[in-house]
Order: C-alpha cells, then sequence, then structure tokens
C-alpha cells in the first residue's frame, strides 16, 4: 500500500495566490505594452502628418520657383522666330477677366474650390471659378510659366498650374479639406483664336487630390524689400484686376504654411474652453483656429524665394 505521507503537491489555496500573481503580472506587462504602444502609435502618427506636410510643402516650392519662366525670344532649330502670339496682357481688353490672366503667380485668400477653363460651348472666355468662403480656409495659388514642347503643334506654350482646396469631410462638426491640384495649358489655334486656359491637352490635368485632411493652406506674398503685399482696403493680394496689379512682378518671396490633421484621435481627452488646441497662422490678421477634439494638428512653414519675376 502506498504511503500518502510521502505525496507532495500544491494546495488548492497555493494554486489561487499563484494564478492572481500571474494575473497581476501580466496585468503590469499589458499596462505598459498599452502605454509603450499607444505612445509609439503617436509618435508615428506626428511623424506621417508632418512628413506628409513636408512632401507637399516640397512640390509647392518646386512650382513657385518655376513661376514668371520663359524662354527668350528669338531664332531656334525648330525655325520659330516668335512666341509673342500667345502673349495676353490682363485687363488690355474690357471683356477679359483675371481668370484670363498670365500673370506668374496670384494668390486669393480665404478662396476654395477650382473650375478650370474647358468651357461646353468651345468659346474661350472661362468660368467663374472661385468663391468665397466664410471657414476661412483656404488661399488659392495660381502659378504661370512658360515651357516648350517640340512635339506639339504649338512648339511653345504656357502653363497655368493651381493649388485649391475643396471640403472633404461629412460632418459639420469635424471639418477638414483635400489639397488639389490643376494643369492647364494657353492655346490659340482655329477654336480659340483670341487664346484660352484649357485643361485637355495630353500633359493637362483638373481635380488631381494630392493630399486629404488638410486645416488651411496660407500663402503671403513680400516684395524684395520684405514689403506684406496684402492690400488692407480691398483684402485682397495683388491680381491685375485692381491697382495693385503692378506689385504682382514686385513679389520676390513667398511664406507659406500649411496644416495638416491626424485621421485616427491623436489625444485622449478633448479640449476645454479653457484651454482649447490652437493652430496659429502666419498673418497678423489670421487669428489662432481654436479645436476642442482629439486630432492631433501640425503645421509645416516655410519661405521660398522666387526666381524669374521682376519689373522690366
Amino acid at each position: 500500500m502506498m504511503n500518502k505521507k510521502n505525496i507532495k503537491g500544491l494546495t488548492l489555496i497555493e494554486i489561487l495566490i499563484g494564478v492572481a500573481i500571474t494575473a497581476l503580472m501580466m496585468g503590469a506587462m499589458f499596462a505598459s505594452y498599452s502605454v509603450v504602444n499607444n505612445s509609439y502609435n503617436q509618435v508615428t502618427d506626428k511623424a506621417k502628418v508632418s512628413r506628409s506636410s513636408r512632401d507637399i510643402v516640397g512640390m509647392i516650392i518646386k512650382d513657385i520657383r518655376l513661376a514668371g519662366f520663359k524662354y527668350y525670344y528669338g531664332a531656334n532649330d525648330e525655325g520659330i522666330e516668335q512666341f509673342h502670339d500667345l502673349e495676353h496682357i490682363s485687363g488690355s481688353e474690357s471683356d477679359r477677366t483675371v481668370d484670363d490672366s498670365h500673370d506668374p503667380i496670384i494668390v486669393f485668400k480665404d478662396t476654395l474650390g477650382y473650375s478650370t477653363a474647358d468651357n461646353a460651348d468651345g468659346t474661350s472666355e472661362p468660368p467663374t471659378r472661385h468663391q468665397n468662403h466664410p471657414d476661412q480656409c483656404c488661399d488659392q495659388i495660381r502659378i504661370v510659366y512658360g515651357d516648350f514642347v517640340k512635339a506639339d503643334d504649338q512648339k511653345y506654350k504656357k502653363y497655368r498650374l493651381t493649388y485649391y482646396a475643396l471640403p472633404m469631410s461629412k460632418n459639420e462638426n469635424d471639418k477638414y479639406y483635400g489639397i488639389y491640384k490643376a494643369k492647364e495649358s494657353w492655346v490659340k489655334n482655329d477654336e480659340y483664336e483670341r487664346g484660352a486656359w484649357i485643361s485637355t491637352c495630353a500633359e493637362c490635368y483638373k481635380d488631381q487630390l494630392v493630399r486629404s485632411h488638410l486645416v488651411d493652406m496660407e500663402f503671403l506674398l513680400f516684395d524684395e524689400n520684405g514689403k506684406h503685399l496684402f492690400n488692407t482696403e480691398t483684402q485682397t493680394y495683388p491680381r491685375p484686376d485692381n491697382i495693385s496689379s503692378v506689385d504682382l512682378y514686385r513679389i520676390a518671396r513667398i511664406d507659406l504654411r500649411l496644416s495638416f490633421r491626424s485621421k485616427k484621435n491623436f489625444y485622449r481627452t478633448v479640449g476645454t474652453d479653457d484651454k482649447p488646441r490652437l493652430v496659429l497662422g502666419l498673418g497678423s490678421d489670421k487669428a489662432a483656429a481654436q479645436y476642442k477634439d482629439k486630432f492631433l494638428r501640425d503645421s509645416t512653414v516655410s519661405s521660398v524665394t522666387v526666381r524669374n519675376i521682376g519689373i522690366e
């Protein structure tokens, strides 16, 4: 017969104590993992927002440096002697508008939306393209430059690049936008005898989404002396349909700011009336926007010197 006194084991109380200690250890490990994982996700989300902002700012800077570029008049290996047939001076004809402009850079303050100049009836007068919006978002910039294309019937071309914003959110309490880009070409032919901007050329496009979850896009224009070229009386930047149009060729530097928000909640708690989360603007007339949700908002600010603009 087996002697029960020699059998070794654990009592129920000992097992329960071991389970409890293991549960406490696993809970502590899970809590530590959650903290580390949340911190990692926050750093990753912030890095994504910042990186995408820098990439898009770099794209816009590259295009801004094209503004005003053109080939000099003169003979070339294609036998073309002059390109002046593409020139159009804004305001020289009473029925021309700012939308016909060839001026190198035009900025529209707090303007949403943009319609490219493809008229359904084939006329050369483009439709109205911009509208003011009460959200104070976002500035629109148009960039015009010239280029030479051997393979096309119209060897010398002028292009217009436009960056603009459109609302993307479906919830009125959670407003964000998308940055869109359009590329148009100025043509003069039998269809457009007076010339017109079109977006149907082979290399053109319209309504191309560049990035979503935009909060604000801002451009400030300065001359060679560092003077801000914003007209406080008309509340506009220099443009060809007002008296400050001469300043269009004094633009020497552009400060730009892009602000984006995270796609998912970033903070654990919402902001309060006493401590809202702020997104600061560049200009003194741009008040800080206040938010009380859980999203992260990050801004990228840069300054670019234009290369090809100047009063002749």
